[in-house]
């Protein structure tokens, strides 16, 4: 939003309008005692032009780097006209829009993008969004609960990310509702289902899980459904350009699909403000949290877009109500509506595409410069490696060659012994993609080295 300053003319003329001497008067409520007076701490102002340059050298500082991380947020390419459109003042300061007839244009946006990520997911209804895809899924567990009665156990594979994983535990544990750990399978990666799971609410089925492997949708969702269970499916948006929709899993279809947004053009930024998605079938719509739009005629027939189903009131009715989030993310949202509208699926396939053939790319070339896959199974765009040397000195030892290697998963899978979780996505090149084989090649080869006593 632009900066308008004002002349002393223009204060002097806006105080007189109002009635007032001057600006401290209009903040005469406050107690002497409780203002902060004169910032005696803060720095001399600097010209434009120091400011600008103190932000280079910082920003310069920060050092530029290849990323090949992913574990749940990803480096895509975010057209420069998303963020153009995004902060353009009517979205960049909206208010959650209850008043519909002040808030049409946003209305209609969300409309809009519960409308795409509906085609997306293959669902009949989609809310305007949660906070993250870590307390989506808790969201999710919750609303499974609520739509099967007397139950409350709920089975989460252990290839469902470990912080959503604790955030989903942070979020149901004092509402007794019993979390249920699944193993994977050590040649696979794919959850192994339990041969006598006894009761339970819903499976969750992570796709690809964060291993990146690829699991059996179907098989997991007609098995929930056969046991008398939900199925919730995680899910990245990225990837359904190419996977089958959840709504399509199996016999019947994902009952409830969930992810984070973060793929649909939000920038990394140091870990957010990401926001999470959630779309469900019809019969289950009135127990889905969240905002959700619809769109309707006025008195002369005219379209029109407002909120609907929920009422203001009953997100501020503590644990009666669905859900406690007060906020639709709305600016992350608009930002997904404009990247999804600009890439359109042609695009976003494209993006699934070279972000997949990367990632296998990369597998192959790093193989060859000495790690191992972990798994067999199918991955999207991204997999796991085992290295002869230990992970966190490998990751070391490539950032000081301007390389984010990966993820470390020897704190949450110790049994993977020294693994890495590596990703590509369409922004990477042939070029960076080498760069990373021979720098790891180089760091492997030099681990194996003996040390100096020993070759003597």
């Amino acid at each position: 939003m632009p900066f308008i300053p004002h002349s002393d003319q223009d204060i002097a003329d806006m105080l007189a309008v109002i009635g007032a001497e001057r600006i401290d008067d209009l903040f005469d409520e406050i107690p002497a005692e409780l203002r902060a007076g004169k910032l005696t701490k803060v720095p001399s102002g600097l010209s434009e032009m120091a400011v600008s340059r103190l932000l280079t050298e910082r920003a310069e500082a920060d050092g530029r780097y290849l990323n090949f991380l992913g574990a749940g947020a990803y480096e895509h390419h975010i057209p420069a006209a998303v963020w153009q459109i995004a902060t353009r003042g009517e979205f960049y300061s909206a208010y959650t829009p209850y008043q519909a007839e002040a808030s049409q244009g946003t209305l209609q946006l969300i409309y809009e993008y519960q409308t795409m990520m509906t085609r997306l997911t293959g669902l009949d209804v989609s809310n305007a969004s949660l906070y993250d895809g870590g307390s989506g899924l808790a969201e999710a567990v919750l609303m499974a609960v609520r739509t099967h009665k007397g139950m409350s156990r709920i089975l989460i594979p252990r290839t469902v990310h470990p912080l959503y994983r604790a955030a989903t535990r942070a979020i149901v544990r004092n509402q007794k509702i019993e979390i249920v750990e699944l193993d994977y399978d050590p040649a696979t990666g794919r959850t192994v289902l339990p041969a006598d799971p006894g009761a339970f609410a819903a499976l969750v089925i992570p796709q690809p899980n964060f291993f990146g492997v690829l699991e059996d949708v179907d098989a997991l969702t007609d098995w929930a459904h056969a046991h008398g269970g939900r199925a919730i499916a995680l899910v990245n948006p990225t990837s359904l350009a190419l996977l089958k929709a959840p709504g399509h899993w199996g016999n019947d279809g994902a009952d409830i699909a969930v992810g984070d947004g973060q793929p649909l053009g939000a920038p990394l930024a140091s870990g957010g403000p990401y926001f999470g998605f959630m779309c469900c079938k019809q019969e289950f719509v009135r127990q889905m949290p969240g905002r959700i739009v619809g769109r309707t005629v006025d008195l002369e027939g005219k379209p029109g877009f407002t909120l609907t189903l929920q009422a203001r009131e009953q997100h501020i009715r503590r644990s009666k109500a669905t859900s406690n989030i007060c906020t639709n993310q709305g600016l992350l949202v608009t930002a997904a509506t404009q990247y999804m509208s600009l890439l359109g699926p042609e695009g976003l396939a494209r993006v699934a595409r070279a972000s997949h053939g990367n990632t296998a790319k990369l597998v192959e070339k790093l193989t060859a410069a000495g790690a191992k896959r972990a798994f067999s199974g199918a991955f999207f765009h991204e997999a796991v490696l085992q290295l002869p040397a230990a992970v966190g000195k490998v990751l070391h030892a490539l950032l000081g060659q301007g390389i984010v290697g990966g993820c470390d998963l020897s704190r949450d899978y110790p049994e993977l012994g020294s693994a890495l979780l590596v990703c590509s996505t369409e922004t990477k090149t042939e070029e960076d993609l080498d760069k990373y084989a021979q720098q790891l090649q180089r760091i492997l080869s030099k681990a194996a080295e003996p040390p100096p006593c020993a070759r003597k």
